[in-house]
């Protein structure tokens, strides 16, 4: 049985909004780089305000931007090498 966490498709949304910068995401949501970081990788989970100002910025519902579920063992957007 895997750990439940929040996932997110930051990472994918950054590439399909002209391929916007870790730092241009943070500057528009009011966080450092390293918090998008620790966020694409899963090491974090967002406040509830801060995944929305998130959502926001990509023009997008919370939950096209955030998912609740199992863990796998790879982030949603991250592929294999």
């Amino acid at each position: 049985m895997g750990k439940n966490l929040v996932g997110n498709h930051i990472r994918r949304l950054r590439f399909n909004h002209g391929e916007m910068t870790q730092q241009q995401l943070a500057d528009m949501v009011g966080v450092t780089r390293q918090t998008i970081v620790a966020l694409e990788k899963g090491n974090y989970s967002p406040s509830l305000e801060l995944a929305f100002r998130i959502a926001r910025a990509f023009n997008l519902p919370l939950e096209e931007v955030f998912f609740y579920g199992e863990q796998t063992g790879q982030n949603e957007d991250e592929g294999s090498i």
